[in-house]
């Protein structure tokens, strides 16, 4: 053997460019024998020695010749024996020789390779190099274009405002001529089309995004157009795809399905989607004592139970004796309550029939009903009560309504009242089925980030932007909203690449209507497009913090693609990664990315934490943000700009109209001419301005006449002092001084807020303020846009509403918001001294010390260690972490301070509850620290709460599970990969043992692996773990529902459900096939067959057998027999379907090809391929009409047919189709796209079945390197809910790597 020593010296450091660890030289001991020399024997010398002796003595004894013989016979069989091992030795020498020559030329190879290596290295250095420059280059060179597109826009502008005063200089010179008695021509009157001008309507089509509506008829020249239309039966998730309005919907979107949802219901109502458990109580004096009972006693346990659920609690009632003044007030209670109790005894009165009427007989959501009834021997019922119990017994045929028949006394009642309430606030509104309901002193769940895996964010915030949204899109559209509509739709559609999307206006004008419009417009006619939109709140609020934002954007279309570990907690990577999170989904993403953001400039710095802005987008991503003309950054007025103008005089009087004909007030001639003439200024025609003075005309009755109100408003020039005129209007609408203070302290306390307050809140902070008198206070100021009502709290519909409290009642009033921020530390430190820590209390008391400077107090608050969990757990780091950075701490004394505090903590804690609750403290410390970057420091308090969760629980209980995670967790920052590996392993056996080998923890557990794998290059391992994890994910979603998607599909059921108990018609079998859509996106497969059924049978008896809607409920109920495998049945319902839609529809249409599709589909689950070959040559048939032969859609087709026909092994009638598909992947998607990895990798396989060998290793190490280059989503490759894996794409699967050829 050689050495190495001539290639590399001892000690020095090999690269190794394949990606293993750097390793260190050392000389190959390489053993060579010398040249074997053949020396005499002594043996040879000594016969002729002794020869000599006897030579010379002549006295040889006789005795001596035997053994000299002997000896001599021995030398010689020695001698032989030697010279054959010589011999041997010899051989071997050679052979080794030999061997050391070819070790020698093998290492020289290994160092011309070696030196290739260190070559393409350095090629590839001097590369990034100076692609480094040409970026630099680059950047210069486009801020060089941007500054000369700059100077162009400026020198056009002017020439636009020279072309403007020449107008106008011209039209006053036309006026002039007029005035004379000039006659002008005009071309309207001439008889000829030569002088009229074409004008161009808007929405036409464009090259890149359809026109109009986007995700309407493709556009073939757009990779954009080509992507919408893959969204579609051959890429859903699901075994099943259902045909109707949640067509293509599958259970594991729960975002889709919400979004189909809302195209079914539009208007979908306050209960559905509000934070607030609302219980509407209604009573007569004869349960008066029941009512107080429950009320007293009750009502804090249930609050209790909601707020640690995260929601608010609100009993809602009116007084038998005053209830006929509050008739507005109680209907706009009963459309927002969530859950309705109805206490009765033997008489009522009109209100109590009223309110019962309506929310018992009518109730059109569905929303939970109790019905107390007090039995008393001696009392009968009077006749009207037995009228109304009969109504509500024949309006209640789903037997819905929770009767509690009781004859003993009020307080027993009350309890009885309260077990039915607890029952319907856990399983129907807040849908924890036998869940504990007792409050965690944090106020969180134990498992409440567990769905989200190891990334932490707060539902709240979630929340908010759902309601946010609702509430816009149920308000009414104001007039010339259409035209900018169409507008956006053109400007969105303008071809790649395009800045992001400006739409101004001034304060008030109806962007966020606006966007919120087009948002529901757009998801309905583009339900293959994914939006991401935020509302952001004033200023300072939680909606407003830019590191929250993207990262509720980031965990968005990480859950999209079902992989949500891997991001970053550190506030500046959040920021810094966003656009490569975008980049590389948006790339997965068979279809539009929208992101919209209302009112950016109300972010703090928003040119700093929205750079990512003005960084070039990716070709199917829009960005859509709204702002102020007054406050739009500089640099963003250069991009497309939508500017919404002020009203016209047309559209002013159809405001105004619209609120007096839904008031039903009549304004004489001369108030609409004065409203005209005063709305003709650009401050006075805005939405907003117009829209409160109609509402405080129609509102003049609380106070003022007409007249008063009218000549007072035309006394405001602008929105701000209209709107401190609605305030004094509402004040002196109020009967009394004290309710006139407790208005003013009440939007005192809102202003003075960080995100707003509660009725609950306000309620506790004004006692004498009784819940009548605070709903119609908020009745009144909610009529006048001063208040809404967002995530269960009190804030200001507008910043000009809080501005102008502001001014009238704090800066204005002598006031400050000093007092009102003290008065609310003083109330929830109050529930902190109560160890009541709900989320609440966690989000406004450190933020009201800080306004307050108050340092030392904030700190004592953040060592409340239940706030500072709460804040962590709900994903406010980069709150927490800068408040402790305004009080002035670094890490190290913030970790020191929060051991200390823990310690003297677990002095008080005894019992299993309290080391349980000492053991999440530790773990959320660790977990903090850990994304703090303080390893070191986290392993410590990681390791205490194992050690309790061991010791005060058991070793294999679930929590040890979560202690062990977050422990390794550490360790794989600290790259201790064994360790760490070590404790996964221990997590995820725990976890299965305890939940079962398909619960969310288990998939958490092996993310993680997946994760660590990973990052060993053990990427085999990885892959099969990811899937798995993916896998238990989606079916976790079905079963418990996403967010409160789940909820709402349930309610929606519902109500559908008492649609279909009338007469049989059209419309009812829709609902009825609608209602097992939706029974089946609940995973409740045997009612979804009921309901499909029942609307087959309606349909066949109604429209005939052969209509194209009984195809449709049979091509359902066969989707869900396909599911359940009962693969005869729905062979026999697609074969219905298909002929009913052959003989009803034309050839080209896509639902015939939806039931091809899918009756192959099962023909080939059931082995007949030769069945299933026709059906897919139709269907490529089909799409090569609708879509033409160089779609995307088409190459799907022809590799499912190509799959089919190597599965009959027909190769080579595959091999043609394979070839073609490969053509129009790389055509259209780019050669380096997924799909055409996948039929490279169909052909590889195709050819080493066919023997060519070195064809099918070409084509399968371009696949590798295709799939190895694909961006990688935390490990591996997250599926798109689109990709090949489900519905009927599929490839074969050949050995891999493909084996090198024989030889």
């Amino acid at each position: 053997m050689g050495t190495a020593s001539s290639l590399v010296s001892p000690g020095d450091v090999i690269e190794d460019a394949y990606g293993g660890e750097a390793g260190e030289a050392c000389e190959i001991p390489v053993e060579v024998k010398p040249k074997a020399r053949l020396l005499r024997s002594s043996f040879r010398r000594g016969p002729r020695v002794i020869g000599a002796s006897f030579k010379s003595t002549g006295s040889v004894d006789l005795e001596y010749a035997a053994d000299y013989e002997r000896l001599r016979k021995e030398y010689d069989i020695f001698r032989v024996s030697k010279n054959n091992e010589i011999t041997s030795m010899q051989k071997k020498e050679a052979k080794l020789d030999e061997e050391n020559k070819r070790l020698r030329a093998e290492l020289q190879a290994l160092q011309k390779t070696y030196q290739k290596i260190l070559r393409e290295k350095e090629s590839a250095l001097e590369a990034k190099y100076q692609a480094m420059e040409r970026a630099a280059t680059f950047e210069h060179d486009r801020d060089k274009v941007k500054r000369q597109f700059k100077i162009f826009r400026e020198t056009k502008e002017k020439e636009i405002q020279d072309l403007l005063r020449a107008k106008r200089d011209l039209e006053a010179k036309l006026q002039q001529l007029q005035a004379q008695g000039i006659q002008v021509y005009d071309p309207e009157d001439s008889d000829s089309d030569d002088n009229r001008t074409a004008v161009t309507a808007t929405g036409t089509h464009c090259e890149y995004w359809s026109g109009g509506v986007l995700g309407s008829e493709p556009s073939m020249g757009s990779m954009m157009q080509l992507q919408q239309t893959f969204r579609g039966p051959e890429f859903a998730h699901s075994l099943i795809d259902v045909e109707g309005p949640f067509a293509n919907v599958s259970r594991d979107d729960w975002d889709a399905a919400v979004v189909s949802l809302l195209q079914v219901s539009p208007h979908v109502s306050q209960a559905l989607w509000s934070n607030t458990v609302r219980c509407y109580l209604i009573s007569t004096q004869e349960t008066k004592a029941e009512l107080e009972v429950f009320i007293q006693r009750y009502s804090p346990m249930l609050r209790k139970l909601c707020e640690g659920l995260g929601h608010f609690y609100l009993n809602v009632s009116f007084p038998e004796e005053s209830a006929a003044s509050y008739a507005l007030e109680r209907k706009q209670e009963i459309e927002r309550g969530s859950v309705f109790v109805l206490l009765l005894k033997s008489t009522i009165t009109s209100s109590v029939a009223e309110d019962a009427e309506e929310a018992f007989v009518k109730n059109p959501d569905g929303r939970p009903l109790v019905l107390y009834l007090r039995t008393v021997e001696g009392h009968p019922l009077s006749g009207p009560t037995r009228q109304l119990l009969e109504k509500i017994n024949a309006a209640d045929k789903a037997a819905k309504v929770k009767v509690v028949d009781h004859g003993g006394s009020p307080e027993e009642g009350a309890a009885m009242i309260y077990s039915q309430m607890e029952k319907v606030i856990k399983q129907e509104l807040l849908g924890v089925e036998g869940g504990d309901g007792d409050s965690k002193d944090s106020g969180i769940e134990d498992g409440g980030e567990e769905d989200s895996g190891d990334v932490l964010w707060d539902l709240h915030d979630e929340q908010e932007q759902l309601e946010a949204y609702q509430q816009a899109c149920s308000t009414a559209s104001q007039p010339g909203l259409h035209k900018y509509i169409d507008r956006l739709n053109d400007m969105v559609t303008a071809p790649p690449p395009t800045p992001p999307l400006l739409v101004s206006g001034g304060p008030g004008s109806g962007k966020s209507l606006l966007l919120s419009k087009w948002i529901e417009l757009q998801q309905k006619n583009s339900p293959n497009t994914l939006f991401l939109y935020h509302f952001v709140g004033r200023p300072l609020s939680t909606s407003s913090e830019p590191v929250l934002i993207i990262k509720r954007f980031t965990v968005k279309l990480l859950q999209h693609f079902w992989s949500l570990s891997g991001l970053s907690m550190e506030p500046s990577k959040i920021l810094e990664e966003f656009p490569r999170w975008l980049e590389r989904l948006s790339a997965r993403h068979q279809g539009n990315i929208i992101v919209i953001i209302d009112s950016i400039d109300q972010i703090q710095h928003t040119e700093r934490h929205m750079k990512w802005l003005i960084d070039p987008l990716p070709v199917n991503v829009r960005v859509v943000v709204s702002v102020n003309v007054e406050t739009c950054p500089q640099a963003w007025r250069l991009w497309p700009t939508l500017h919404l103008d002020p009203l016209s005089p047309k559209e002013v009087r159809s405001v105004i109209n619209a609120e007096c004909l839904a008031m039903d007030l009549k304004l004489t001639k001369d108030q609409e001419k004065k409203l005209e003439r005063h709305c003709r200024s650009a401050s006075t025609c805005n939405a907003l301005y117009v829209t409160l003075l109609a509402r405080m005309i129609t509102s003049s009755n609380w106070a003022w006449s007409v007249e008063k109100t009218l000549e007072q408003c035309l006394l405001c020039q602008d929105t701000m002092s209209l709107y401190r005129l609605a305030l004094h209007m509402t004040l002196d609408s109020l009967g009394t001084d004290r309710e006139r203070h407790v208005m003013t302290q009440m939007l005192c306390v809102v202003c003075a807020s960080h995100n707003g307050v509660s009725e609950t809140e306000v309620l506790d902070l004004f006692p004498e303020l009784r819940p009548p008198a605070l709903s119609s206070l908020l009745y009144r100021l909610h009529r006048l846009a001063v208040v809404a009502l967002g995530c269960g709290l009190v804030r200001f519909q507008h910043l000009q509403a809080g501005e102008a409290v502001r001014l009238e009642f704090l800066n204005g009033g002598g006031c400050s918001s000093s007092a009102y921020r003290e008065k609310l530390c003083h109330y929830f430190n109050q529930q902190l001294s109560e160890d009541r820590v709900t989320w609440r209390v966690a989000d406004e008391l450190p933020w009201l010390l800080q306004q307050q400077e108050a340092k030392t107090k904030l700190q004592l608050s953040l060592l409340n260690l239940f706030v500072s969990q709460n804040l962590y757990k709900r994903g406010h780091f980069s709150e927490l972490l800068a408040y402790w950075q305004y009080v002035g701490k670094d890490k190290s004394t913030m970790a020191a301070e929060y051991f200390d505090s823990l310690k003297q903590y677990e002095k008080s804690c005894e019992g299993e509850e309290g080391m349980s609750r000492l053991a999440s403290l530790y773990e959320t410390l660790g977990r903090f620290l850990k994304d703090l970057g303080l390893p070191s420091q986290a392993v410590a308090p990681l390791q205490r709460s194992l050690e309790i969760r061991e010791t005060a629980l058991d070793p294999d209980h679930p929590s040890v599970a979560h202690s062990l995670h977050q422990l390794a967790a550490v360790y794989v920052q600290w790259r201790k990969y064994g360790n760490a590996e070590q404790l996964y392993k221990q997590a995820l056996e725990i976890s299965e043992n305890a939940y079962g080998p398909e619960h969310a923890s288990v998939a958490r557990e092996l993310e993680a692996l997946a994760m660590l794998y990973q990052k060993q290059n053990r990427y085999e391992q990885a892959e099969k773990l990811r899937k798995r994890s993916v896998r238990i994910r989606q079916k976790t979603a079905r079963q418990k529902g996403h967010m409160y998607g789940f909820s709402l599909l349930r309610r929606r059921a519902l109500q559908l459900e008492e649609l279909t108990l009338g007469k049989d018609t059209a419309d009812c079998a829709k609902t009825l096939n609608e209602l097992g859509v939706l029974y089946y996106l609940q995973n409740n497969l045997e009612a979804a067959k009921v309901f499909l059924s029942r609307s087959l049978e309606m349909r066949q008896r109604v429209l005939g057998a052969d209509h194209p809607d009984c195809a449709q409920s049979l091509n359902n109920l066969a989707s869900l027999h396909s599911e359940r495998k009962e693969y005869e049945a729905a062979e026999d319902m697609y074969e219905r379907a298909l002929d009913i839609r052959k003989r009803a529809l034309s050839p080209d249409h896509p639902s015939l090809a939806y039931t091809l599709k899918h009756l192959a589909m099962l023909y080939k689950r059931r082995g007949k391929l030769e069945k299933a070959v026709p059906l897919y040559e139709l269907a490529l048939e089909i799409r090569e009409k609708s879509f033409g032969p160089k779609h995307p859609s088409v190459a799907t087709a022809l590799v499912n047919l190509a799959v089919l026909y190597c599965q009959l092994k027909k190769h080579g009638e595959a091999l043609p189709l394979y070839e073609r598909a490969l053509r129009v992947y790389e055509d259209s998607l780019g050669r380096s796209h997924p799909r055409v990895g996948e039929t490279l990798k169909n052909l590889a396989v195709l050819s080493y079945e066919e023997g060519d060998f070195e064809k099918a290793a070409e084509l399968y190490k371009r696949a590798m390197e295709i799939k190895e280059a694909e961006p990688s989503l935390v490990c591996g490759n997250a599926p798109s809910r689109h990709s090949s894996s489900g519905g009927d794409t599929f490839s074969l699967r050949g050995p891999a790597p493909v084996p090198n050829p024989p030889r």
